[in-house]
């Protein structure tokens, strides 16, 4: 059934349409994965569906009595609260009944109600009334309800204190979605719900997103997720929305092959278009030199079917891209090699084993993927061999020809309040002009460039560290997370940039999709030790079900 119905909707942001003249039927039985370029409007699309944006033109109508539930990127949750209580006021309604029965609690004990017979019947009946409600939207079982959802999206009891102000994004989009689940509206609305969870985090994301009795639309950059999970993929690009029935792949097939028929279609009727056109200036020509009326006539009269053809617009085959390039050298042989390495935080009764004496060894031309649950140590095992920090135990030898590049997760190695312009500069003693042509590279206007980072968006932000990866001339990249806020046209720019690259790669991801395509060998860090597997992510996967 139709859940939400937009026709020709519109959004405009200042003075520039995000999103003109929309049409769009989400259904409430189906999965639906919004995909398009950063900055195409997703995130404004969902919340004008969610109601927290008014449309300028069209209509916009909902099924009678849908409820909507939307878990932004980042979700706002109240700073005072803990985990338990976050939770606990996911159903605004139940709380103010309950605010209300102890109300009516404490009227109940004052004589000024009890001794007034008209008084007291209107509680009672109002006390009806609210218990009534409450058992209606399940309040007997809400606490229980809610404890089930916290611990079935991983977090312990002891977590349940915690505020929330503690909590890392990951869990900061548990609590979100565990506010979503406890309500159980008939439409889901999830933007990158998939941002900062561990690979167990997604697994149990897609599980319960294929399990939902309701309408789902997902934005997300996650493909594998996106194969997994969606009926139907809805392109949101150029400000037009496609539809296209099935996965992530059978879209990407599919759309490759409708632009193929389009261009197809229309090198036809532009041969056709042009035909015509020179038919109808030969015939007008004819009627002036030949005073002859009939050929002019003839000649209006084709430029007038001209007109009324409904042109096929040329597609756009290639769009432009991150011109990303990696030309690393091949290096020493041994480019990494862990021997028994340790690493413990605290002292005395409070030290904690991070790393348990763990061994690796990287060979030159590698592409190693580094995975493991969040928390795990995998960017502290990233910093102890860029030196940033110090080992308990055991060492740390990088080969003598290797030069290492870092693509920081948080963008930390970034400062805010250098233009990008300097960055760049500083970075590879260049002069401005270079600069700006290498920004331009990166799909940076030159306002952008002269603009400071922390104006920049976090795909923005990516896309720079990738420019200063491409100039740093280093053979050996260390990749914390380089996918988490690249679009998925640049994430597969940097997947066919690290096949063409001649030097070795480390990369913590927890992109499966992104894994597959790159790496050779999986190593896991869990509980301290690191257990390697041979094979991308699939086999990684087929390998830990079989063990």
């Amino acid at each position: 059934m139709i859940a939400v119905h937009l026709d020709n909707v519109t959004v405009t942001y200042i003075h520039d349409p995000v999103f003109a003249n929309l049409s769009w039927e989400i259904h409430d039985d189906r999965i639906a994965g919004l995909v398009g370029p950063n900055g195409s409007g997703k995130s404004t699309l969902l919340k004008l569906i969610a109601g927290e944006l008014t449309s300028e033109t069209g209509f916009f109508t909902r099924k009678k009595d849908l409820t909507i539930g939307y878990l932004h990127q980042e979700p706002q949750l109240n700073s005072n609260h803990t985990v338990w209580q976050e939770a606990m006021s996911a159903s605004v309604e139940l709380n103010h009944i309950e605010s209300e029965l102890k109300i009516i609690e404490n009227l109940l004990a004052n004589p000024d109600v009890y001794g007034n017979e008209n008084r007291l019947t209107q509680t009672l009946e109002k006390q009806e009334r609210l218990l009534d409600r409450f058992v209606e939207l399940g309040g007997p079982g809400y606490e229980g309800h809610v404890r089930t959802t916290l611990l079935e999206l991983g977090f312990n009891e002891p977590d349940f204190d915690l505020p929330t102000t503690a909590l890392s994004g990951g869990q900061r989009k548990l609590i979100g979605l565990a506010r979503l689940l406890i309500l159980q509206p008939d439409l889901l609305l999830l933007d990158e719900p998939d941002n900062h969870l561990d690979l167990a985090g997604k697994a149990f994301l897609e599980k319960l997103i294929r399990a939902y009795k309701g309408g789902v639309v997902i934005v997300s950059h996650d493909r594998y997720m996106l194969d997994l999970v969606v009926d139907e993929i809805v392109e949101l690009e150029d400000g037009r929305l496609t539809r296209y029935p099935g996965n992530y792949s059978e879209y990407i097939y599919e759309k490759q092959n409708a632009l193929l028929r389009q261009q197809q279609l229309y090198e036809v009727q532009q041969k056709e278009i042009t035909r015509l056109e020179q038919s109808a200036k030969r015939l007008l020509l004819w009627g002036k030199v030949f005073d002859n009326e009939k050929f002019s006539q003839r000649g209006k009269s084709m430029l007038k079917r001209l007109e009324k053809i409904e042109r096929i617009d040329r597609p756009t085959l290639e769009r432009r891209r991150m011109g990303l390039e990696l030309e690393g050298w091949r290096g020493s042989e041994k480019v990494l090699q862990l021997n028994n390495l340790e690493k413990s935080f605290g002292q005395g009764n409070g030290e904690q084993l991070l790393l348990l004496g763990i061994n690796l060894l990287i060979r030159r031309s590698e592409r190693v993927g580094l995975v493991g649950p969040n928390g795990a140590g995998k960017s502290v095992l990233f910093r102890l061999i860029l030196g940033e920090i110090e080992a308990t135990g055991g060492e740390i030898v990088i080969g003598p020809s290797i030069k290492t590049g870092y693509y920081a997760q948080q963008h930390e190695i970034l400062d805010p309040d250098r233009t990008l312009i300097d960055t760049i500069t500083h970075a590879a003693e260049w002069p401005e002009s270079r600069a700006v042509a290498l920004l331009g590279r990166f799909l940076f206007t030159y306002e952008q460039a002269r603009s400071r980072i922390k104006t920049l968006s976090g795909g923005e932000r990516s896309r720079l560290q990738m420019a200063l990866l491409m100039i740093s001339g280093a053979n050996f990249l260390l990749l914390d997370e380089p996918t988490n806020n690249l679009d998925i046209q640049s994430a597969e720019v940097l997947e066919e940039a690290l096949d063409e690259f001649d030097g070795t790669v480390l990369v913590i991801s927890h992109d499966r999709y992104f894994l597959d395509r790159v790496t050779s060998r999986i190593v896991e860090l869990e509980d301290g030790s690191l257990t390697e597997y041979l094979g991308n992510y699939s086999d990684y996967e087929a390998q830990k079900r079989n063990l």
